[in-house]
């Protein structure tokens, strides 16, 4: 490992190791490694070793870190400053599984971490996710999912099949295909969590964690984002205007020839259908009474299709 870290930084000898943090499942670990004679003092190794697992969860895992290489490879360069990534030193795929080098965002002056948000700190995760959805506004997702976030529907059938009320199990294929059906299509992050952003003292946000990187409609991103503003569960609506924020961002990041009219009516219309699809994956994810109630009044906030 310390050879691969010289030969791709040019440094003279690595200093020393700090683990930050045990993947999930406990599929590896990252950390942080200080470098001497390179021209940036530390960078992060992201060290995939997820062992010989099986089932669905394990290829949902593995598929992930396939597609996180494959955003880092081929996409994470057309990240701006206003949807600012780590960049990318390194990205290979090893007989024991994955090693990604990365820009230390620390070092580079993003060290906030929250597990909740302020209002302020919402806001520009939301600006984050406005420049991101602009910059990938109708790209196919090729090497990414087809359909983007951890939760997406197909990849998730057994949390389906727990959630025992027939009628809100049979409503999930119409809320998913109502999602998939959007005129206006960009990439989602699908994991935007506030552990996933990174903070500046000046307000600047970056974001972290491309697993679940694909195809679909910004308000996943932003549903999800709002239910975790306030820690998990928090359950924020996106109320005191957090959604006329992200729209007025998105607004002004995308390209003049697109129709931001018509595209802010139909992703505002389908913030509810994005919250109600969260909403299902936790009612079989986690199915006690809380789950189960918030899903059904996710599900009487949208209008008909």
């Amino acid at each position: 490992m310390d050879a691969w870290i010289r030969d791709v930084t040019g440094a003279d000898q690595v200093l020393e190791r700090e683990h930050l943090q045990t993947l999930w499942s406990g599929y590896g670990e990252i950390l942080r490694v200080t470098l001497e004679g390179a021209s940036q003092p530390s960078v992060i190794v992201k060290h995939v070793t997820p062992g010989s697992g099986r089932g669905r969860s394990h290829e949902r895992k593995l598929r992930s870190y396939d597609v996180e290489r494959a955003f880092n490879r081929s996409y994470a360069s057309r990240c701006s400053e206003a949807c600012r990534v780590a960049r990318c030193f390194a990205a290979d795929r090893t007989k024991e599984g994955w090693r990604f080098l990365l820009e230390d965002l620390d070092a580079a002056g993003f060290a906030g971490r929250r597990s909740a948000l302020s209002k302020a700190e919402a806001m520009g995760c939301l600006s984050w996710l406005a420049h991101f959805h602009a910059t990938f506004l109708g790209q196919a997702p090729d090497q990414l999912w087809g359909q983007g976030t951890y939760w997406h529907l197909k990849t998730r059938p057994d949390e389906l099949a727990a959630i025992a009320d027939a009628r809100l199990r049979d409503a999930a294929p119409a809320i998913d295909g109502r999602l998939r059906r959007a005129r206006f299509r960009t990439l989602v992050h699908g994991d935007a969590k506030p552990a996933n952003f990174c903070f500046a003292s000046d307000g600047w946000v970056a974001a972290v964690d491309f697993q679940y990187v694909g195809g679909g409609c910004g308000m996943k991103d932003v549903a999800y984002l709002l239910f975790g503003r306030r820690g998990w569960g928090g359950g924020d609506r996106g109320s005191d205007g957090l959604l006329d924020h992200y729209f007025a961002e998105l607004r002004s990041a995308l390209d003049p020839e697109v129709d931001a009219d018509a595209l802010e009516a139909e992703w505002r219309g389908l913030y509810p259908a994005a919250r109600a699809d969260f909403h299902r994956f936790l009612a079989g994810w986690s199915p006690s009474a809380g789950t189960v109630r918030d899903y059904r009044d996710a599900l009487g906030a949208m209008e008909p299709s």
